[in-house]
């Protein structure tokens, strides 16, 4: 398997610091408000990398934070008149919510920032004590000139990076690159105790502390959108590694944007997008295949043409499933044929090019290719005639591969009411009639309900569109 490390702006074989074992952290949110477009990119990408580590037998320790402190929760909380926990509080149900409904799934660890302000306070005692960080009136900033490879992720040096640094009002750094660590408190903000009088830690120093807490003082693979390299993860990089004195992560891994409509999303233009909003037109499901079906590191454009498309192309393969389901009730088991053999046999090429795909840099627009070749050969060769086994083993290859991506794995609905049911019989009599024009009625009228039949060799069959 080979990843494009930021670090080296290169792809690089992958090799975990422990057989069998990946530690990963990746970003989370800030809780404040619902997660948009921009966010869901990156939390799909690494949640379906990590199906895919753990399908290739490593055990995954995943940490995503959440950071439930910082000005934009305090400045929210104050707006509705709430505490800043209870504001959090609330944010991070209804990011579940939106994950859910995403396939995201639980990482290993989902550490609050509040939860770790001892740990955080330790940390910053220790890079002072190192001469890395230095307080002034309550305040703690990390010095960017005592660590000499500040930048390298980013491949800036210092000297370019000051050059476009301001120091804002009342900050009392030394240097404009300095970043805060601990923030002293203003009037009516949460703060906590500390050597350096009560305050809050700044926003970088969260993950620093939670990662090295869960994952250890090396992990494998940090991930997050290309927006977080600088400043935060290379922040990141320079404060932890001032403290251990070893490397942060061995692979840094960062998505591309999102354009919406071919512009930069932003809440000036009109064309700033919540999770939740989208939800309102579409299943959730259809943006995360949406976000599969481009290479992480591409940029992409954001729209509802595109989500149509992508709603589409996920409803081909909800019907592929549908099929085959329908067609394990309804063939048999017996000997396979010598054509049906040679197509048994090459499942296991299907499965070989899907692997290939997402070893290669996690290619996810590639391994959906491969399974849409795989419903087109089913297609092309299966029908009532076909053996169980087969049938059988196309499913379960289909079934392991979709599910790898976190698509195409919700149960559709089995039943009818009474009414529909009644419908669909009524439509076969009418066919047995030869009384066609009553026949082609009632598929129309079902249709514009969203039931759509098909009529096969071994009866009619029926899909939800929705």
């Amino acid at each position: 398997m080979k990843l494009y490390n930021t670090m080296t702006r290169k792809k690089e074989e992958f090799v975990p610091l422990h057989d069998n074992e990946v530690r990963m952290y990746c970003c989370g949110p800030t809780v404040y408000n619902y997660f948009h477009i921009g966010n869901a990119r990156p939390f799909i990408i690494f949640d379906t990398f990590r199906r895919y580590l753990e399908y290739k037998g490593y055990k995954v320790t995943f940490v995503q934070n959440f950071t439930d402190i910082d000005d934009k929760m305090i400045q929210k909380a104050n707006e509705e008149g709430i505490t800043v926990p209870e504001l959090a509080e609330r944010f991070i149900e209804e990011y579940f919510k939106d994950a859910d409904a995403l396939g995201i799934k639980r990482a290993t660890y989902h550490p609050k920032a509040t939860e770790h302000i001892e740990d955080i306070i330790k940390f910053i005692e220790k890079l002072i004590e190192k001469g890395y960080a230095y307080e002034v009136d309550g305040d703690v900033y990390f010095d960017t000139t005592a660590y000499e490879d500040y930048g390298k992720l980013s491949k800036q040096n210092l000297e370019e990076l000051e050059a476009g640094a301001r120091i804002q009002p009342g900050e009392k750094k030394r240097n404009p690159m300095d970043f805060a660590l601990w923030k002293a408190q203003k009037p009516d903000e949460p703060a906590w105790d500390s050597p350096w009088g009560k305050g809050r830690p700044g926003w970088h120093i969260e993950c620093s502390v939670m990662s090295t807490k869960y994952l250890g003082d090396t992990i494998d693979i940090h991930a997050g959108g290309q927006d977080l390299t600088f400043p935060h993860h290379e922040n990141e990089i320079a404060q932890t590694e001032a403290v251990t004195g070893k490397p942060f992560a061995r692979y840094w891994l960062h998505n591309g944007y999102i354009n919406v409509d071919n512009r930069k999303m932003s809440k000036s233009l009109g064309n700033f997008f919540t999770v939740r909003d989208i939800s309102r037109e579409y299943d959730l499901e259809v943006v995360r295949f949406f976000m599969l079906s481009a290479h992480y590191r591409n940029p992409v454009n954001f729209s509802h043409e595109l989500l149509d498309q992508a709603k589409s192309a996920l409803e081909r393969l909800y019907n592929a499933k549908n099929n085959l389901e329908h067609l394990l009730r309804e063939t048999e088991d017996r000997q396979l044929s010598s054509k049906e053999q040679e197509l048994y046999d090459e499942m296991d090429g299907y499965i070989k090019k899907f692997e290939e795909a997402m070893d290669d840099d996690i290619n996810t627009a590639d391994a959906l290719a491969v399974i849409f070749d795989l419903v087109r050969d089913a297609n092309t060769h299966l029908s009532g005639e076909s053996s169980k086994k087969l049938v059988q083993k196309i499913y379960d290859v289909f079934n392991a591969l979709t599910g790898i991506l976190g698509i195409a794995q919700k149960e559709q609905e089995k039943t009818l009411d009474e009414e529909i049911e009644a419908l669909i019989e009524k439509r076969q009599q009418a066919r047995a009639a030869k009384d066609w024009a009553t026949a082609d009625k009632i598929r129309d009228d079902l249709r514009k309900r969203g039931i759509i039949l098909e009529d096969t060799p071994t009866g009619v069959r029926w899909t939800i569109q929705k």
